[in-house]
């Protein structure tokens, strides 16, 4: 184990210091409310930005500098309102959408960006936007949060695709498929920060690397255990320490702070009715989509898939059929790998980079995973929406910084009415 272990971290060791990663002692992270207010494509000064909580408690001011540039830190995550003062404009500038008021959430350790178009006033005066109706806010923000929710529960679905195939094969439930999550979100910052290249092509190289980086845990650590016998509770506290050494390996190589991709960042957004949607978010969603699809067809269809379920089912029997019973493993962690780099690229898009980003929603895709029914691939999109829609949806009665309860809520009220999950089968015990 010893032998195993050391090729392991000096291969994962070679990895980062191959892709330019330095040390760094940015250890300092938290929440904040930012972004830059262009106008005519000159900066804009001395505009005043407000944020309050759910409750309309102040929760920080800031203005504008000479660049542009305004934040508010916050003391925790959660849901805020973002004023600008209309006031303070620049005679003649408004914000062209109208809207001088948004709402919006914040995760943990997240730096969000908040975008207020600006130009010149239609007609007279710098047109202030007119009240909006409180029926139809209140409307908007369910819809909003609806929205919300279906797009990060694709977001879990592509990282829980992944470890619910993993399980199936292995039996191991894995804790660290977070930290397979955050290889993804890292590796394509280092691309596209680091060395200029665009989101799009860093986003392929991230999850490329993503599956090799799985392969090769198979290859040199868990195939290896696997060969020994070891057991599956020992496998999986393995997996706990393996966890912590590579979120302390991500911890000392790119620091603590929450990072922003270089691009897409703020983007005007789609008026779709009465919710407004950043075109990055709606690609993200197809691109999901396509993926969830296109693997989970490639499971029933395929031979190679046909496979992996007879793996799945009983390993003795396909390894006395033909089947390479370890090649069919390595090719599993290789697609679970590359899935969760896809959802940590994403979800980097969405709330930004840091080092804990993959533990800190490790929770609820095993939630969805649970939910959905283990080991089984469609299971774990259907248990992802649900628990996506169940997080967002919960902040209207809750605070948001117990919105993971509402998940955690929804999964222990099935799981007593269907033990086995929303679509896993029934086993005798026993």
């Amino acid at each position: 184990m010893r032998r195993a272990v050391i090729i392991f971290t000096a291969v994962l060791g070679f990895l980062f210091t191959s892709l330019g990663f330095g040390a760094t002692s940015a250890l300092a992270e938290g929440e904040a409310l930012q972004g830059t207010l262009i106008n005519a494509g000159q900066p804009v000064a001395n505009v005043v930005i407000k944020v309050s909580d759910q409750g309309g408690t102040s929760a920080g001011e800031a203005k504008s500098g000479a660049d542009g540039k305004w934040v508010v830190p916050l003391k925790a995550a959660g849901t805020y309102k973002v004023d600008l003062d209309t006031a303070t404009l620049p005679q003649g500038v408004v914000v062209t959408t109208g809207r001088s008021s948004l709402t919006l959430t914040v995760f943990e350790g997240a730096a969000r960006n908040v975008l207020f178009p600006l130009g010149a006033a239609a007609g007279t005066g710098p047109g202030a936007a007119e009240p909006e109706d409180e029926g139809n806010t209140s409307l908007a923000r369910v819809l909003d949060l609806v929205y919300t929710g279906i797009h990060f529960g694709l977001i879990i679905a592509l990282a829980a695709l992944g470890l619910s195939l993993i399980f199936g094969t292995m039996g191991l439930t894995n804790f660290a498929h977070g930290e397979l999550i955050t290889f993804g979100a890292v590796i394509c910052l280092l691309f596209n920060v680091s060395w200029g290249v665009p989101l799009e092509i860093a986003a392929v190289a991230a999850v490329v690397l993503g599956g090799a980086f799985g392969y090769f845990q198979d290859r040199f650590f868990w195939g290896w255990l696997r060969n020994r016998r070891t057991g599956l509770i020992g496998m999986m506290i393995i997996s706990i320490g393996l966890a912590l050494m590579l979120r302390y390996i991500y911890l000392y190589k790119f620091g603590g702070t929450t990072q922003q991709y270089s691009q897409y960042v703020a983007q005007p957004g789609i008026e779709i009715g009465p919710i407004s949607v950043a075109p990055k978010n709606l690609i993200m969603d197809g691109i999901a989509i396509l993926v969830l699809i296109g693997v989970s067809l490639a499971l029933v269809m395929t031979r190679l898939g046909k496979a992996t379920r007879a793996v799945s089912t009983n390993p003795a029997l396909a390894a006395a059929s033909g089947i390479s019973v370890d090649s069919i493993i390595r090719l599993v962690w290789a697609i679970g790998g590359a899935l969760a780099a896809l959802s940590g690229v994403m979800l980097g898009v969405f709330q930004g980079v840091n080092y804990q980003m993959g533990f800190q929603i490790l929770l609820l895709v095993f939630a969805a995973v649970t939910l959905g029914g283990l080991g089984t691939a469609f299971g774990a999109l259907l248990g992802s929406l649900v628990v996506g829609l169940a997080t967002q949806l919960s902040t209207l009665w809750i605070p948001t910084e117990l919105k993971n309860v509402g998940a955690l809520v929804v999964l222990i009220v099935i799981i007593l009415v269907r033990p086995q999950g929303i679509l896993g089968r029934r086993e005798r015990i026993g």
